[in-house]
């Protein structure tokens, strides 16, 4: 049978239409406004890399940058990690353990503004956590988690965590109930515990999961923005301002829709640059 190549085409046009309307032209476009001076008011006009150059010299784009690459550092690992022992945990054939998983993964189909509004709650001078911790005697008075600098930007991570758990966890499920049984009885077998069972087995078939789970969780806290705005709004003095929240700041609160593009291509960069490697080096592993 000859091949129509244009039948293939025109197949994948839909497909490349909306992409190239929706992600391709969308992204071309804020390469260009990055260098141009754009505010929805005055006519666009072109000043070449003084936006790039602004950024370089502000200080609260830096220190955005900061809290984001914080986020990452503490995020990602633990959200490469604690997924792996919870999926462990609900592969086992208990009774009860579906409605276990279910439960698990009910914040990740809970809106996350609400998840945020409810744990914004939570967090307050007399909300649960405190009424918590000062019947316990742990505290003597009411924890600031998201007034006190030192803290707010921990107090969003966690709700990061919270909601991200269980859509990790059902990767390494997946992953899971691909590893041959077989493998582990025999390990049984010949003696080995199941802690060795879990290090040499278990971790070692779950690389190319864990390689999945650790780009799209650094993409993930490269780009949070709900938890930011709903919980903190970048406060209390900038403490827990993200990259992305001064994107939108820079853009719909100061207008500079130039510098915020500017801003906007450069988290891109660090983002796929930080993808990269951790492929890069995960691939180096297996």
């Amino acid at each position: 049978m000859k091949e129509k190549p244009w039948i293939t085409l025109l197949f994948l046009l839909p497909a490349c239409s909306l992409l190239g309307g929706f992600v391709l032209y969308p992204a071309a476009q804020a390469l260009w406004l990055s260098f141009t001076d754009y505010n929805m008011i005055t006519p666009t006009r072109f000043v070449g890399v003084d936006n790039y150059a602004r950024l370089a010299s502000d200080p609260f784009f830096w220190a955005a940058l900061r809290n984001s690459l914080l986020y990452l550092v503490v995020v990602v690992p633990l959200l490469v990690v604690l997924p792996i022992v919870v999926a462990v945990g609900v592969n086992a054939a208990l009774p009860g353990i579906r409605l276990f998983r279910a439960l698990f993964y009910l914040p990740v189909v809970t809106s996350l503004v609400i998840s945020s509004l409810i744990w914004k709650w939570v967090y307050e001078e007399k909300g649960l956590l405190n009424h918590a911790l000062l019947s316990l005697g742990i505290v003597d008075a009411p924890v600031a988690f998201l007034t006190d600098p030192s803290l707010a930007l921990f107090a969003v991570m966690a709700v990061t965590l919270w909601s991200g758990m269980g859509y990790y966890m059902v990767i390494y499920l997946a992953g899971l109930q691909g590893i041959p049984r077989s493998l582990y009885e025999v390990a049984a077998l010949e003696g080995v515990s199941a802690w060795q069972q879990f290090w040499h087995i278990t971790v070692p078939l779950l690389r190319p999961s864990m390689a999945i789970v650790a780009v799209m969780s650094s993409i993930a806290a490269m780009k949070v923005f709900e938890e930011i705005y709903v919980m903190t709004q970048g406060g209390p003095m900038a403490a827990s301002k993200t990259l992305v929240y001064f994107i939108y700041e820079t853009a719909f609160v100061e207008f500079e829709m130039g510098q915020a593009a500017a801003a906007g291509m450069a988290l891109f960069a660090i983002t796929l640059a930080l993808s990269l490697l951790q492929l890069r080096l995960l691939r180096k592993k297996t």
